[in-house]
Protein backbone atom coordinates (compact mmCIF):
# COMPACT_ATOMS: atom_id res chain seq x y z
CA UNK A 1 0.00 0.00 0.00
CA UNK A 2 1.02 3.87 -1.16
CA UNK A 3 2.13 5.94 1.90
CA UNK A 4 -0.36 8.66 0.19
CA UNK A 5 -3.43 6.03 0.84
CA UNK A 6 -2.18 5.21 4.34
CA UNK A 7 -2.10 9.23 5.11
CA UNK A 8 -5.66 9.49 3.60
CA UNK A 9 -6.95 6.59 5.66
CA UNK A 10 -5.49 7.86 8.71
CA UNK A 11 -6.80 11.43 8.45
CA UNK A 12 -10.26 9.65 7.54
CA UNK A 13 -10.25 7.98 10.71
CA UNK A 14 -9.00 11.49 12.69
CA UNK A 15 -12.35 12.84 10.74
CA UNK A 16 -14.60 10.20 11.88
CA UNK A 17 -13.04 10.51 15.54
CA UNK A 18 -13.35 13.86 15.96
CA UNK A 19 -17.01 13.56 14.80
CA UNK A 20 -18.08 10.69 17.12
CA UNK A 21 -15.91 12.50 20.34
CA UNK A 22 -18.12 15.80 19.63
CA UNK A 23 -21.40 14.57 19.28
CA UNK A 24 -20.88 11.80 22.07
CA UNK A 25 -20.01 15.33 24.01
CA UNK A 26 -22.88 17.31 22.94
CA UNK A 27 -25.28 14.70 23.52
CA UNK A 28 -24.06 12.04 25.78
CA UNK A 29 -24.47 8.91 23.02
CA UNK A 30 -23.46 5.73 23.10
CA UNK A 31 -20.18 3.43 21.33
CA UNK A 32 -21.42 0.65 18.75
CA UNK A 33 -21.12 -1.81 21.22
CA UNK A 34 -24.27 -2.56 22.31
CA UNK A 35 -25.39 -3.44 18.86
CA UNK A 36 -24.30 -6.59 18.56
CA UNK A 37 -27.01 -7.66 20.78
CA UNK A 38 -29.35 -5.90 18.44
CA UNK A 39 -31.19 -6.83 15.62
CA UNK A 40 -33.06 -4.82 13.57
CA UNK A 41 -34.89 -6.80 11.05
CA UNK A 42 -36.64 -9.00 13.71
CA UNK A 43 -37.53 -5.29 14.57
CA UNK A 44 -38.73 -4.56 11.64
CA UNK A 45 -40.49 -8.29 11.45
CA UNK A 46 -43.68 -6.50 12.37
CA UNK A 47 -43.78 -4.16 10.39
CA UNK A 48 -45.41 -3.68 7.16
CA UNK A 49 -45.43 -1.32 4.60
CA UNK A 50 -42.31 -0.16 5.27
CA UNK A 51 -40.88 3.25 3.50
CA UNK A 52 -37.95 5.11 2.81
CA UNK A 53 -37.23 8.80 2.26
CA UNK A 54 -33.44 9.83 1.51
CA UNK A 55 -32.34 13.16 1.86
CA UNK A 56 -28.97 14.16 -0.10
CA UNK A 57 -27.00 17.14 1.74
CA UNK A 58 -26.35 17.90 -1.92
CA UNK A 59 -23.13 20.71 -2.40
CA UNK A 60 -21.50 19.02 0.62
CA UNK A 61 -20.60 20.52 3.65
CA UNK A 62 -17.06 20.37 5.64
CA UNK A 63 -16.80 19.49 9.02
CA UNK A 64 -15.57 22.83 10.47
CA UNK A 65 -19.27 24.42 9.15
CA UNK A 66 -20.99 21.30 10.93
CA UNK A 67 -19.71 19.09 13.01
CA UNK A 68 -16.93 20.62 14.48
CA UNK A 69 -17.32 22.50 17.84
CA UNK A 70 -17.11 25.78 15.54
CA UNK A 71 -19.79 24.61 12.89
CA UNK A 72 -22.12 23.42 15.46
CA UNK A 73 -24.04 26.57 15.74
CA UNK A 74 -24.75 26.12 11.98
CA UNK A 75 -26.66 22.70 12.16
CA UNK A 76 -28.38 23.08 15.76
CA UNK A 77 -31.90 20.53 14.36
CA UNK A 78 -29.24 17.71 13.50
CA UNK A 79 -27.19 17.90 16.92
CA UNK A 80 -30.15 18.69 19.00
CA UNK A 81 -32.83 16.66 17.81
CA UNK A 82 -32.50 14.47 14.36
CA UNK A 83 -28.91 13.06 15.83
CA UNK A 84 -30.58 11.54 19.34
CA UNK A 85 -32.96 9.58 17.12
CA UNK A 86 -30.37 8.18 14.96
CA UNK A 87 -27.74 5.86 14.03
CA UNK A 88 -24.87 7.98 12.76
CA UNK A 89 -21.79 6.83 10.57
CA UNK A 90 -18.90 9.27 11.05
CA UNK A 91 -16.77 7.99 8.30
CA UNK A 92 -18.63 7.04 4.79
CA UNK A 93 -16.40 7.68 2.00
CA UNK A 94 -16.87 8.33 -1.23
CA UNK A 95 -14.06 6.91 -3.97
CA UNK A 96 -15.97 8.20 -6.98
CA UNK A 97 -16.21 10.83 -9.30
CA UNK A 98 -16.77 14.27 -6.88
CA UNK A 99 -19.60 15.73 -9.06
CA UNK A 100 -23.20 16.14 -7.67
CA UNK A 101 -24.68 14.36 -10.62
CA UNK A 102 -22.62 11.51 -10.97
CA UNK A 103 -22.16 11.42 -7.27
CA UNK A 104 -25.99 11.23 -6.13
CA UNK A 105 -26.19 8.83 -9.35
CA UNK A 106 -23.27 6.53 -7.66
CA UNK A 107 -25.97 6.35 -4.33
CA UNK A 108 -29.05 5.79 -6.17
CA UNK A 109 -26.98 2.32 -7.71
CA UNK A 110 -24.82 1.27 -5.24
CA UNK A 111 -21.93 1.59 -7.90
CA UNK A 112 -19.44 4.35 -8.34
CA UNK A 113 -20.82 5.68 -11.68
CA UNK A 114 -18.13 7.29 -14.22
CA UNK A 115 -20.57 8.93 -17.02
CA UNK A 116 -19.29 12.67 -17.72
CA UNK A 117 -20.92 14.99 -14.50
CA UNK A 118 -22.68 17.31 -16.70
CA UNK A 119 -23.50 14.60 -19.38
CA UNK A 120 -27.59 14.77 -20.08
CA UNK A 121 -27.54 10.63 -19.28
CA UNK A 122 -29.08 8.08 -17.34
CA UNK A 123 -26.77 6.14 -15.06
CA UNK A 124 -25.49 2.70 -16.57
CA UNK A 125 -26.22 0.62 -13.58
CA UNK A 126 -30.05 -0.24 -12.22
CA UNK A 127 -31.06 2.43 -9.51
CA UNK A 128 -32.89 1.35 -5.95
CA UNK A 129 -36.06 2.47 -7.78
CA UNK A 130 -35.85 0.24 -10.38
CA UNK A 131 -34.59 -2.61 -7.90
CA UNK A 132 -37.52 -1.57 -5.72
CA UNK A 133 -40.37 -1.76 -8.38
CA UNK A 134 -39.07 -4.80 -10.32
CA UNK A 135 -38.68 -7.15 -7.37
CA UNK A 136 -41.64 -6.09 -4.92
CA UNK A 137 -44.06 -5.64 -8.72
CA UNK A 138 -44.72 -1.88 -7.09
CA UNK A 139 -46.23 0.93 -9.49
CA UNK A 140 -44.83 3.86 -10.86
CA UNK A 141 -46.65 6.19 -8.50
CA UNK A 142 -44.68 4.19 -5.47
CA UNK A 143 -41.04 5.69 -6.41
CA UNK A 144 -40.20 9.67 -6.77
CA UNK A 145 -37.25 11.96 -6.78
CA UNK A 146 -37.29 15.35 -6.13
CA UNK A 147 -34.18 16.76 -8.02
CA UNK A 148 -32.34 19.84 -7.85
CA UNK A 149 -31.59 20.87 -11.48
CA UNK A 150 -32.62 19.42 -15.09
CA UNK A 151 -29.46 17.92 -15.27
CA UNK A 152 -30.73 15.19 -13.06
CA UNK A 153 -33.88 14.59 -15.08
CA UNK A 154 -32.38 10.99 -15.71
CA UNK A 155 -31.12 9.77 -12.74
CA UNK A 156 -35.25 7.71 -11.82
CA UNK A 157 -34.09 5.08 -14.86
CA UNK A 158 -31.01 3.34 -15.86
CA UNK A 159 -29.98 2.58 -19.15
CA UNK A 160 -29.34 -0.91 -18.07
CA UNK A 161 -31.07 -3.55 -20.44
CA UNK A 162 -31.75 -5.73 -17.80
CA UNK A 163 -34.60 -3.69 -16.48
CA UNK A 164 -35.71 -1.88 -19.41
CA UNK A 165 -37.70 1.44 -19.86
CA UNK A 166 -40.20 2.09 -17.74
CA UNK A 167 -39.34 0.87 -14.30
CA UNK A 168 -37.59 3.72 -12.78
CA UNK A 169 -39.08 6.63 -10.36
CA UNK A 170 -40.92 9.34 -11.37
CA UNK A 171 -38.68 12.49 -11.53
CA UNK A 172 -39.79 16.05 -10.50
CA UNK A 173 -37.35 18.69 -11.53
CA UNK A 174 -39.05 21.88 -9.69
CA UNK A 175 -37.38 24.84 -10.88
CA UNK A 176 -38.72 23.41 -14.17
CA UNK A 177 -42.14 23.04 -13.47
CA UNK A 178 -41.98 26.36 -12.10
CA UNK A 179 -40.35 27.67 -15.29
CA UNK A 180 -42.89 25.54 -17.45
CA UNK A 181 -45.82 27.50 -14.70
CA UNK A 182 -44.29 31.27 -15.71
CA UNK A 183 -45.56 33.16 -18.19
CA UNK A 184 -43.10 33.96 -20.80
CA UNK A 185 -42.45 37.86 -19.33
CA UNK A 186 -42.36 36.67 -15.50
CA UNK A 187 -39.60 34.74 -14.54
CA UNK A 188 -37.37 37.41 -13.35
CA UNK A 189 -38.88 37.70 -10.03
CA UNK A 190 -38.35 34.36 -9.36
CA UNK A 191 -34.49 34.29 -10.24
CA UNK A 192 -33.37 33.00 -7.61
CA UNK A 193 -35.49 29.96 -7.81
CA UNK A 194 -34.30 29.05 -10.85
CA UNK A 195 -30.58 29.12 -10.76
CA UNK A 196 -30.00 25.76 -12.34
CA UNK A 197 -26.36 25.02 -11.68
CA UNK A 198 -23.37 26.80 -9.60
CA UNK A 199 -20.82 25.30 -10.34
CA UNK A 200 -21.20 25.63 -14.03
CA UNK A 201 -24.12 28.23 -14.70
CA UNK A 202 -24.20 28.75 -18.30
CA UNK A 203 -24.99 24.83 -18.79
CA UNK A 204 -28.55 24.48 -18.02
CA UNK A 205 -29.56 21.43 -20.48
CA UNK A 206 -33.14 21.88 -22.51
CA UNK A 207 -35.65 20.08 -21.56
CA UNK A 208 -38.81 19.61 -24.10
CA UNK A 209 -42.91 19.79 -23.05
CA UNK A 210 -44.51 21.88 -21.09
CA UNK A 211 -47.55 20.02 -21.27
CA UNK A 212 -46.45 17.32 -19.06
CA UNK A 213 -45.00 19.67 -16.72
CA UNK A 214 -48.96 21.12 -16.21
CA UNK A 215 -49.99 17.11 -16.15
CA UNK A 216 -47.31 16.76 -12.79
CA UNK A 217 -48.81 19.62 -11.77
CA UNK A 218 -52.62 19.02 -11.69
CA UNK A 219 -52.18 15.25 -11.70
CA UNK A 220 -49.78 14.20 -9.54
CA UNK A 221 -49.28 17.17 -7.06
CA UNK A 222 -52.68 18.58 -7.27
CA UNK A 223 -52.20 22.20 -7.72
CA UNK A 224 -53.42 24.45 -10.05
CA UNK A 225 -50.72 26.23 -11.99
CA UNK A 226 -51.86 29.30 -10.49
CA UNK A 227 -51.68 28.05 -6.88
CA UNK A 228 -48.34 27.00 -7.38
CA UNK A 229 -46.80 29.48 -8.33
CA UNK A 230 -48.50 31.87 -5.91
CA UNK A 231 -46.98 30.10 -3.41
CA UNK A 232 -43.34 30.11 -4.68
CA UNK A 233 -43.13 33.54 -4.69
CA UNK A 234 -43.46 33.21 -0.76
CA UNK A 235 -39.95 30.70 -0.70
CA UNK A 236 -36.55 32.07 -0.36
CA UNK A 237 -34.97 29.34 -2.62
CA UNK A 238 -34.92 26.48 -4.62
CA UNK A 239 -34.40 23.58 -1.93
CA UNK A 240 -37.68 25.15 0.16
CA UNK A 241 -39.15 24.45 -3.45
CA UNK A 242 -38.16 21.03 -3.28
CA UNK A 243 -39.22 20.03 0.13
CA UNK A 244 -42.88 21.84 -0.53
CA UNK A 245 -43.12 19.42 -3.39
CA UNK A 246 -42.20 16.65 -1.70
CA UNK A 247 -44.23 17.19 0.89
CA UNK A 248 -46.98 17.30 -1.30
CA UNK A 249 -45.94 14.46 -2.67
CA UNK A 250 -46.05 12.33 0.24
CA UNK A 251 -50.03 13.84 1.14
CA UNK A 252 -50.81 13.04 -2.48
CA UNK A 253 -49.15 9.49 -3.17
CA UNK A 254 -47.28 8.56 -0.23
CA UNK A 255 -44.87 6.91 -2.00
CA UNK A 256 -42.91 3.89 -0.27
CA UNK A 257 -39.35 5.13 -2.04
CA UNK A 258 -39.04 8.64 -1.77
CA UNK A 259 -35.43 10.45 -2.97
CA UNK A 260 -34.95 14.38 -1.93
CA UNK A 261 -31.43 15.91 -3.18
CA UNK A 262 -31.05 19.62 -1.52
CA UNK A 263 -28.44 21.40 -3.24
CA UNK A 264 -28.24 25.27 -2.06
CA UNK A 265 -24.83 24.53 -0.08
CA UNK A 266 -23.68 24.54 -4.06
CA UNK A 267 -23.93 27.98 -3.87
CA UNK A 268 -20.28 27.71 -2.35
CA UNK A 269 -19.16 27.71 -5.59
CA UNK A 270 -20.08 31.78 -6.20
CA UNK A 271 -16.81 32.24 -3.52
CA UNK A 272 -19.15 33.70 -0.59
CA UNK A 273 -18.96 31.94 2.85
CA UNK A 274 -22.04 33.78 3.88
CA UNK A 275 -23.92 32.26 1.41
CA UNK A 276 -22.61 28.70 1.93
CA UNK A 277 -23.43 28.76 5.71
CA UNK A 278 -26.90 30.32 4.91
CA UNK A 279 -26.97 27.21 2.71
CA UNK A 280 -26.09 24.79 5.34
CA UNK A 281 -28.06 26.24 7.86
CA UNK A 282 -31.33 26.06 5.43
CA UNK A 283 -30.14 22.29 4.89
CA UNK A 284 -30.24 21.49 8.71
CA UNK A 285 -33.85 23.19 8.93
CA UNK A 286 -35.54 21.52 5.77
CA UNK A 287 -34.23 18.18 6.91
CA UNK A 288 -35.95 18.89 10.69
CA UNK A 289 -39.04 19.88 8.31
CA UNK A 290 -38.98 16.66 6.54
CA UNK A 291 -38.39 14.42 9.36
CA UNK A 292 -41.47 16.41 11.25
CA UNK A 293 -43.97 15.82 8.06
CA UNK A 294 -42.80 12.25 8.62
CA UNK A 295 -43.93 11.76 11.96
CA UNK A 296 -46.77 13.72 11.52
CA UNK A 297 -48.80 11.81 8.56
CA UNK A 298 -50.45 8.86 9.40
CA UNK A 299 -48.80 7.09 6.25
CA UNK A 300 -45.27 7.62 7.01
CA UNK A 301 -45.12 7.67 11.13
CA UNK A 302 -43.72 4.70 12.63
CA UNK A 303 -42.72 3.02 9.29
CA UNK A 304 -40.61 4.95 7.75
CA UNK A 305 -36.83 5.06 7.61
CA UNK A 306 -35.00 8.48 6.78
CA UNK A 307 -31.72 8.42 5.74
CA UNK A 308 -29.99 12.06 5.59
CA UNK A 309 -26.27 12.02 3.77
CA UNK A 310 -23.79 14.40 1.72
CA UNK A 311 -22.84 13.41 -1.44
CA UNK A 312 -19.43 14.04 -0.69
CA UNK A 313 -17.74 16.91 1.03
CA UNK A 314 -15.33 20.20 0.60
CA UNK A 315 -11.82 20.95 -0.33
CA UNK A 316 -9.26 21.53 2.93
CA UNK A 317 -8.41 25.16 3.40
CA UNK A 318 -5.01 23.66 3.18
CA UNK A 319 -4.74 22.13 0.30
CA UNK A 320 -2.48 23.85 -2.43
CA UNK A 321 -4.53 22.43 -4.96
CA UNK A 322 -8.10 23.89 -3.77
CA UNK A 323 -9.90 26.73 -3.29
CA UNK A 324 -10.85 25.19 0.60
CA UNK A 325 -14.82 25.80 0.75
CA UNK A 326 -15.49 26.81 -2.70
CA UNK A 327 -14.96 23.96 -4.40
CA UNK A 328 -14.20 19.98 -3.99
CA UNK A 329 -11.85 19.20 -6.63
CA UNK A 330 -8.95 17.77 -5.18
CA UNK A 331 -10.21 14.45 -3.81
CA UNK A 332 -8.57 15.12 -0.55
CA UNK A 333 -9.94 13.24 2.63
CA UNK A 334 -12.11 16.65 3.51
CA UNK A 335 -13.66 15.37 0.19
CA UNK A 336 -14.01 12.24 0.28
CA UNK A 337 -15.34 11.91 4.19
CA UNK A 338 -18.21 12.20 4.86
CA UNK A 339 -21.45 10.79 7.08
CA UNK A 340 -24.31 10.14 7.36
CA UNK A 341 -27.70 9.36 9.82
CA UNK A 342 -30.74 6.99 9.53
CA UNK A 343 -33.44 7.53 11.56
CA UNK A 344 -36.40 5.26 11.85
CA UNK A 345 -38.16 2.19 13.14
CA UNK A 346 -35.83 -0.81 14.16
CA UNK A 347 -33.34 1.99 13.93
CA UNK A 348 -30.86 2.40 17.56
CA UNK A 349 -30.85 5.94 18.70
CA UNK A 350 -28.17 7.92 19.64
CA UNK A 351 -25.30 6.05 18.60
CA UNK A 352 -22.17 6.46 16.67
CA UNK A 353 -21.01 3.98 13.91
CA UNK A 354 -17.16 4.85 13.91
CA UNK A 355 -15.81 1.74 11.29
CA UNK A 356 -15.11 3.29 8.06
CA UNK A 357 -18.29 2.28 5.30
CA UNK A 358 -18.78 3.89 1.48
CA UNK A 359 -21.30 5.99 -0.07
CA UNK A 360 -22.01 2.62 -2.24
CA UNK A 361 -23.11 0.64 0.97
CA UNK A 362 -26.58 3.16 0.65
CA UNK A 363 -28.17 1.13 -1.88
CA UNK A 364 -28.27 -2.37 -0.43
CA UNK A 365 -29.42 -0.87 2.78
CA UNK A 366 -32.36 0.66 1.08
CA UNK A 367 -33.21 -2.62 -0.10
CA UNK A 368 -32.61 -4.63 2.88
CA UNK A 369 -35.09 -2.56 4.62
CA UNK A 370 -37.72 -2.43 1.79
CA UNK A 371 -37.04 -6.08 0.44
CA UNK A 372 -35.44 -5.64 -2.11
CA UNK A 373 -32.10 -7.11 -4.02
CA UNK A 374 -29.32 -4.38 -5.32
CA UNK A 375 -27.79 -7.21 -7.17
CA UNK A 376 -25.28 -4.75 -9.03
CA UNK A 377 -24.42 -2.99 -6.64
CA UNK A 378 -20.68 -3.16 -5.26
CA UNK A 379 -22.01 -1.92 -1.85
CA UNK A 380 -22.30 -3.95 1.35
CA UNK A 381 -25.72 -3.72 3.43
CA UNK A 382 -24.87 -1.48 6.61
CA UNK A 383 -25.53 -4.51 9.40
CA UNK A 384 -25.99 -2.05 12.03
CA UNK A 385 -29.62 -0.92 10.44
CA UNK A 386 -29.87 -3.87 7.49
Amino acid sequence: MRADQIDSREVARRIAWSRRDFLRSAAGVASAAPLFSFAPLRALAQLKNQKVVVVTFGGGARDEETFAPEGQENIPNMVKTLFPQSTFYAQVVNKGILGHYVATASLATGVYETFNNFATVPPDNPTVFEYFRKDRKRPLHDAWVVAPSNGFNHIGESGNRAYGEGLGAGVILPKHLLQAALPANGSIDYAHLLRDNYETPFYTPELAGSEVEMRQLEDVLKFSVSDFVHHAMSLSSPDELSVYIAKQLMRQMAPSLLWITLHDIDIAHSGTYSLYIDGIQRSDRLCLELWNAIESNPEYKGRTTMFILPDFGRDSDVDAGGNGFQHHRTGDPLSRTTWMMVLGPGVRQGVVIDRPVESVDLAPTIGARLGFSARFSKGTPLTEIA
